[in-house]
């Protein structure tokens, strides 16, 4: 699904940038734009990126998420 309209970034696309080591809304607009232009995803974006390093750290520490 569409996150960022404004520069057409997905739910996959942020998933995978965090997996590729961003870590914050900051990193992440540097990487793919998100965020950057009318802000409303701002939030969800932030909820994306705390969910997905929530889960990696679960899944490294042998939790099942």
């Amino acid at each position: 699904m569409y996150v960022c309209i404004c520069h057409a970034v997905t739910d996959t696309d942020i998933v995978s940038a965090v997996e590729n080591g961003a870590c914050d809304l900051s990193s992440l607009a540097e990487r793919l734009g998100a965020g950057t232009g009318c802000g409303t995803c701002q939030e969800f974006t932030q909820q994306l990126i705390d969910n997905t390093l929530a889960s990696n750290l679960a899944e490294k520490l042998g939790y099942a998420a």
